[in-house]
């Protein structure tokens, strides 16, 4: 493999060096697909470890890069987040891409190695998390699944399985990936499956928010820029919507907000643009995120039930300030739970324990002060930046429904009902009210769960989320690799709700209509109950990603050092810092 690397990423301003740069950076893209195009499997997965060797090297200066970036003392717990969502999913997501590769290397399929079951509605369910005996001890308690398209045969997904791999001499053009500015393995990993999946090198803008990344990613993907598929820049949005109007682009994908999505397809200035022609002349996919509903099913909860439930609300709305696509923003209460208000006394206090962070995100401060002349009776804590909004007869609840605040700000409904009549209304509710359909959280206990019988299942194959979470945080899923991400489809040009198309996916499979992800509802050691009863058993405390964690910064690191070079040493730290959490 060629040693020369391109210089660390540069920043282009000015229309002329703006044109002139993302010319020759299309141009050698160009070139780099017919290398692409030449690699068999075997020397795609040698570059593929080549990669894991340099993601690797920048481990650290990355995770501590991106909290410097966002105001996080170098002591703070909340440091972990970075090392979790950074070279962590990263790591990750390149091993699970090589079994992948590696299966299709001797004719079998990605589907030969794990189980698969069906599931509601004609369903095919593939059990695609934990694949591995080390997945199932660091997230124990933890498992992941795929549904794919009602209808779908197996004998149909085995055969699909693969996608790009199965016709790895077809090239996919030169293609643009908008980075997301908040989660910083996004653009990454974004990059690697428009390679993998779709055999599309890749010109990746880096959002501004991530500019102190862009030498760390260049180092990290060396591999991919010596050899011509990958080409990294810098710059506002005169770059990005020069190269979505650049004819050397092929395809576009997207990872941020509907109303930038809108603007590539339609024009900024553009109007009546749901019945106006398209002036983006190329396909495109997109991640934009949405509203995500927190719905938490009325049953027997213990006092610490509710307070470790809590934190995992708090986590869902704070873990990076809520500056997150997939950061749960509407909790959907029983008005007839008797724990009812003991639970959201219990989310106003985790809401104002977690530790202080910056509000960092542009643009954020002036949704909290809209957040604020809304409602004027929401409960602030963390120095007026954090919002628990309980919507009462007395407010209006289609702010919260309709406007994905990405910051600290966390809405509050009831519905009548309980059991499966209030879980129906929940799901209803999600469906219909809320805007987005990237994913949705669900909290029940074991014996409600059990009581209700298929009418869970059913009521999951109801909601229409492209990831539902029972008893975990839908952003797990986002770091398990052979899960899928993305909206739930039916996404179109004229009315994109959370986006087109999904990433991720390391199995590589077709068909896709949504991932569900499972955990436990008691961690260790409450959990242990469930070895004799109803629910999931978890050797795991307390969760490295709870805000609340305060070793998640040692936990992060380690997790991430482990899965780098497995050592027993390590696993033994982990664990340590777990219990100590």
């Amino acid at each position: 493999m060629p040693s020369s690397v391109r210089p660390a990423a540069s920043t282009v301003t000015g229309e002329a060096s703006v044109t002139q740069s993302l010319d020759a950076a299309i141009e050698e893209l160009r070139a780099g697909t017919r290398t692409w195009n030449a690699l068999t499997l075997t020397q795609r997965i040698r570059l593929l470890r080549s990669i894991r060797a340099t993601v690797a090297t920048e481990a650290e200066e990355w995770a501590l890069t991106a909290a410097r970036s966002k105001g996080l003392e170098p002591g703070s717990p909340l440091v972990g987040e970075e090392w979790l969502t950074g070279p962590y999913a990263t790591v990750v997501a390149i091993d699970a891409y090589i079994e992948t590769l590696s299966s299709l290397r001797v004719g079998a399929s990605p589907l030969d190695h794990v189980r698969v079951g069906e599931a509601p509605g004609d369903r095919i369910r593939v059990h695609a998390f934990p694949t591995s005996a080390v997945d199932g001890l660091l997230l124990s308690g933890y498992t992941g699944e795929v549904w794919l398209r009602p209808g779908v045969t197996l004998a149909e997904a085995q055969r699909r399985a693969g996608l790009g791999q199965l016709t790895s001499g077809e090239s996919g053009g030169v293609g643009l990936v908008l980075g997301a500015g908040n989660i910083t393995s996004i653009p990454v990993l974004d990059v690697l499956y428009e390679l993998i999946a779709h055999n599309r090198v890749s010109i990746l803008k880096i959002n501004p928010t991530q500019d102190s990344l862009a030498p760390v990613f260049e180092r990290a993907l060396a591999p991919l820029v010596s050899l011509g598929l990958l080409r990294i820049v810098q710059g506002g949005g005169e770059v990005g919507a020069a190269l979505t109007e650049h004819a050397g682009i092929d395809h576009v994908h997207i990872t941020g907000a509907a109303r930038t999505f809108e603007t590539i397809v339609f024009g900024r200035t553009a109007t009546g643009k749901r019945r106006a022609r398209p002036r983006l002349s190329v396909p495109i996919t997109a991640e934009l995120g949405g509203v995500s509903p927190i719905i938490v099913v009325p049953g027997p909860w213990s006092d610490a039930d509710l307070r470790f439930q809590a934190e995992h609300v708090a986590t869902m709305r704070l873990h990076n300030s809520g500056h997150n696509c997939v950061a749960g923003q509407v909790v959907i209460l029983s008005a007839e739970w008797a724990q009812r208000e003991q639970f959201l006394a219990e989310v106003e206090s985790a809401m104002a324990r977690a530790p202080q962070r910056p509000v960092w995100y542009p643009g954020a401060q002036v949704r909290l002060a809209e957040v604020a002349d809304t409602y004027p009776s929401a409960h602030w804590s963390s120095g007026h930046t954090r919002a628990v909004i309980a919507v009462g007869t007395d407010a209006d609840p289609t702010p919260i429904e309709t406007t994905e605040y990405f910051a600290p700000a966390l809405g509050v409904v009831t519905l009548p009902g309980n059991g499966q009549e209030f879980l129906d209304a929940a799901v209803e509710y999600a469906n219909d009210r809320l805007t987005g359909t990237l994913g949705a959280n669900l909290l029940i206990d074991p014996v409600t769960e059990a009581a209700l019988g298929d009418g869970f299942e059913n009521a999951i194959a109801e909601l229409r989320y492209g990831t539902v979470a029972i008893n975990t945080w839908t952003g797990v899923a986002f770091g398990i690799p052979t899960m899928p991400w993305g909206a739930y489809p039916g996404g179109t040009l004229d009315d994109v709700q959370s986006g087109i198309g999904v990433v991720h996916n390391a199995l590589l499979l077709d068909d896709i209509e949504r991932g569900v992800m499972r955990g436990p509802f008691r961690p260790f050691p409450r959990s242990a109950g469930s070895l004799v009863g109803a629910g999931t058993f978890s050797a795991l405390p307390r969760p490295p990603w709870f805000v609340t964690s305060p070793g998640a910064a040692d936990g992060g690191r380690l997790l991430t050092r482990f899965r780098i070079r497995p050592r027993l040493t390590t696993l033994l730290g982990i664990l340590e810092s777990a219990f100590r959490s």
